[in-house]
């Protein structure tokens, strides 16, 4: 006796290229993956949201600021209270 059935749904053509994509990279289809998915939703009723990826212009512009911290440029000094940091951020324009 045949359990399957067929589930139609709509995606954005590229969100669908990449999960095949991805799903080929690492050997199983596209439908096992989603259906991995549909057992775990039916049997935890609970689903999870993730962060996307940086762009790689903004991974780029992270590592740069990470490298200034490690260095010590670029860094604002610490304030004791929002009014000492406006007062510094004022004395900038002098």
């Amino acid at each position: 006796m045949n359990t399957k059935t067929t589930i139609l749904i709509k995606a954005d053509k590229k969100v669908k290229a990449a999960a095949q994509k991805a799903a080929k990279e690492i050997g199983i289809p596209l439908g096992t993956v989603l259906g991995m998915y549909l057992r775990k939703f039916a049997r935890e009723r609970r689903f999870e949201f993730e962060a996307h990826r940086m762009s790689a212009k903004l991974e780029k512009e992270l590592a740069e600021v990470e490298r200034d911290m490690q260095r010590g440029k670029n860094i604002s000094p610490a304030f004791s209270s929002p009014d000492a940091g406006i007062a510094y951020l004022h004395s900038l324009k002098k």
